[in-house]
């Protein structure tokens, strides 16, 4: 969804317009129901195009129980150098739904985290990205190996239902991969990378703590190396903490970042249509009714 402009072009504004006009206030239903909308056209150029994105997703907590809490001070000072959504949102309660949402635009009847899911080869951003030469990965922490399918990692750490590109006949199984075969030389990142960490570091199973820890163990180095490699980090949650609103966190940091609170309501729908505007992609099912993020992104960028 778009927040107020800071001093952009006619193109960034009048995007911003048609999404005042498209209702941009709507929210969703804790059911993830919608409201019938029109689709919102894309403006070539109106957002940046970073070389990369790594898109990090935790679990089920709340804002309020991460950003400015004493158990996260580092997802904290995160966003106080990106841009802090204050009014972001989960589409449904429990987790998986909310996974494929943010890969397809869509829950595609998926209500429950029940496993296996055998989505065929329904679109999906992956197989968007990978059709338009671009490049994606998923990692995942303790995920047992590359391609690996199975619900459960032995030791109970790894779930599929927080790694919906194991459901898609469409996305290779190689590009479906542990955490660890993340690369050490950065610029061999694809152009799209989601980061999930294992059920105690995404906050799921252990405290708030634990995922703030595993975050700043984990991503300072791709901050550093982002400021001067054009690449955008975004981290956001599933779901909140199992209620109606499902408020959670969600930051945008990277050069082209202007750094602030920002008001405006977003979803995983809005993030993905954020992408898919930046890649010159075709918004798929509900992100095409839905606006890209606007007015955060720094003047030149």
């Amino acid at each position: 969804m778009t927040v107020p402009a800071r001093g952009h072009t006619v193109a960034v504004a009048a995007l911003l317009a048609i999404s005042l006009l498209s209702g941009c206030g709507a929210k969703s239903t804790a059911a993830g129901a919608r409201p019938n909308r029109s689709p919102v056209a894309s403006v070539p150029g109106a957002l940046p195009r970073p070389d990369h994105i790594v898109l990090v997703i935790f679990e089920n907590k709340a804002y309020q129980q991460v950003i400015g809490a004493k158990s996260a001070p580092f997802l904290t000072s995160l966003a106080h150098a990106g841009a802090n959504f204050t009014n972001a949102h989960g589409e449904q309660h429990p987790s998986q739904p909310n996974y494929i949402a943010q890969l397809a635009g869509s829950t595609l009847g998926v209500k429950d985290d029940s496993c296996p899911q055998d989505l065929g080869n329904q679109p999906n951003l992956a197989r968007q990205l990978l059709d338009h030469g671009d490049t994606f990965a998923g990692y995942s922490e303790n995920q047992p190996g590359i391609g690996f399918t199975g619900c459960n990692s032995p030791d109970g750490s790894y779930a599929r239902k927080h790694n919906p590109w194991a459901d898609f006949a469409n996305i290779p199984t190689a590009l479906n991969l542990p955490l660890s075969a993340l690369p050490a030389d950065l610029t061999a990142l694809p152009t799209v990378a989601v980061l999930v960490p294992n059920l105690c570091n995404d906050m799921h199973d252990c405290p708030v703590a634990s995922g703030d820890a595993w975050a700043q163990h984990h991503l300072p180095s791709y901050l550093d190396w982002a400021r001067t490699h054009n690449s955008l980090l975004i981290v956001t949650f599933d779901e909140d903490n199992g209620t109606n609103a499902n408020h959670i966190p969600t930051l945008f940091v990277g050069p082209m970042v202007h750094p602030g609170d920002v008001a405006g309501r977003i979803d995983h729908y809005a993030i993905l249509r954020t992408m898919e505007d930046m890649y010159g992609l075709a918004p798929l099912a509900e992100a095409a009714t839905t606006p890209p993020i606007t007015g955060i992104w720094a003047p030149g960028r």
